[in-house]
């Protein structure tokens, strides 16, 4: 027996289920499309001006000299990673040990409102760690002056890497509270390792680099967020 080639007939209920259904979903890719196609008066806006600012950033930046004077004449390993606010300088000296200073960006937020031309001073530390497994590391900040270009807070000294990582650990005395002798021979302790001037100096231009990197990077991904 031969079977109908016919398609089945469709109840009435059916058939209009079936075309509201259709009809939902054309609507809902009109609005999908219209979406992409057409922004909204605030997000034109907002994108304007995200690429004013990004045009003036770029037109305004230029690498600091320092960086690459600094790098090519001292035995230091400098890295930093594209959007993180982390910045370090590695070497080793005698005996296999360590030394490792780290640093973050800094804001112009954050400069003293009294001095505008000084720039703000970048909280830095130096990680020394003898092949032992013992360390020291010392709390620092950079400071304005003709020679002597930053300030110690406090020397932290670990027997062992688990202490050092323990945040409960006895982090040491204020710095100021130590004999003058003791205070002095850490800074010649510090200047040994290479903690000069010219650090200091590349220390407080990478911050504010940094910066004003990631501020550029951070106004391209916004642009891209509001097309």
């Amino acid at each position: 027996r031969r079977e109908s080639s016919a398609s089945p007939t469709r109840s009435p209920v059916m058939s209009a289920i079936l075309r509201a259904s259709r009809a939902a979903v054309t609507r809902v890719a009109a609005r999908q499309v219209a979406g992409r196609q057409f922004a909204s008066p605030a997000a034109i806006k907002l994108g304007k001006i995200l690429a004013q600012e990004a045009q003036h950033e770029k037109e305004q930046y230029e690498e600091p000299p320092i960086v690459k004077q600094f790098l090519k004449d001292a035995p230091w390993k400098f890295e930093e990673k594209t959007g993180e606010v982390n910045l370090s300088l590695t070497r080793e000296v005698a005996e296999k040990t360590k030394v490792v200073v780290e640093w973050q960006l800094s804001s112009p937020t954050d400069m003293p409102e009294d001095d505008e031309e000084a720039g703000p001073a970048v909280p830095f530390t130096i990680t020394v760690t003898k092949p032992s497994g013992v360390s020291a590391v010392f709390y620092c900040s950079t400071e304005r002056g003709d020679s002597h270009r930053y300030v110690i807070g406090n020397v932290s000294c670990y027997a062992t890497e688990e202490e050092a990582n323990n945040q409960a650990a006895y982090t040491g005395p204020e710095f100021e509270d130590l004999d003058d002798k003791l205070q002095e021979s850490f800074d010649e302790y510090l200047a040994e390792l290479g903690l000069e001037e010219k650090m200091c100096d590349f220390i407080d231009a990478t911050a504010a680099d940094k910066e004003q990197r990631e501020y550029a990077r951070w106004l391209a991904n916004l642009q891209k967020f509001a097309l």
